[in-house]
C-alpha cells in the first residue's frame, strides 16, 4: 500500500511514496533525512522548511516504528542521529572478528556500524533478524 506525500524541497515539489523509503535519519537538531529510492539523492526536511511535509514524515516514522510487520523496522542510534531502518531492504551484512556488525543503507553509501558494547539491543535484534531471514548464524 502506497503512502504518498508532497513536500517542498529546494524550491521544488516532490511527490514521494514513503513506503519505498528504506531508512530515515533523525538528527538532534530536528532535521529528518531520507534518500530517494534508486538514487543517492537525499532529502533533508525540518519543521521550518516544510511544516506539513515534516509532520507527515514524522508521523510515518512513528507509525512504522510502532507497527513494524515482522519486526523489520529497527531504530539505531548512530553518529549522534537516530536511524529508523527497514532491515528487509538491507542486502548484505558484515560481522568482523572485532565484533562490529556493518551494513550499508540502500540508496546511499552510508555504512552503519553497530557494536555490541555500545548498542547491545540493536545488535541482538539485527543478529536475530539475520538468523530469521537467512538461516545463518553469525557471531
Amino acid at each position: 500500500m502506497a503512502y504518498w506525500i508532497q513536500i517542498d524541497y529546494e524550491r521544488s515539489d516532490y511527490v514521494i511514496d514513503l513506503d519505498r523509503i528504506s531508512a530515515f535519519a533523525c538528527a538532534p537538531n530536528g532535521k529528518i533525512i531520507f534518500w530517494l529510492p534508486n538514487s543517492a539523492h537525499q532529502i533533508i526536511i525540518n519543521q521550518q522548511s516544510d511544516p506539513e511535509g515534516y509532520h507527515q514524515v514524522l508521523e510515518y516514522i512513528k507509525q512504522v516504528c510502532a507497527h513494524s510487520l515482522a519486526g523489520s523496522w529497527i531504530q539505531v542510534r548512530y553518529e549522534r542521529s537516530d536511524y529508523v531502518i527497514d532491515l528487509n531492504r538491507i542486502s548484505s551484512f558484515c560481522h568482523a572478528a572485532s565484533g562490529k556488525l556493518t551494513f550499508w543503507l540502500p540508496d546511499s553509501s552510508i555504512p552503519i556500524i553497530i557494536n555490541e558494547q555500545t548498542d547491545p539491543d540493536s545488535y541482538q535484534k539485527i543478529l536475530d533478524y539475520i538468523k530469521r531471514k537467512t538461516g545463518y548464524v553469525i557471531s
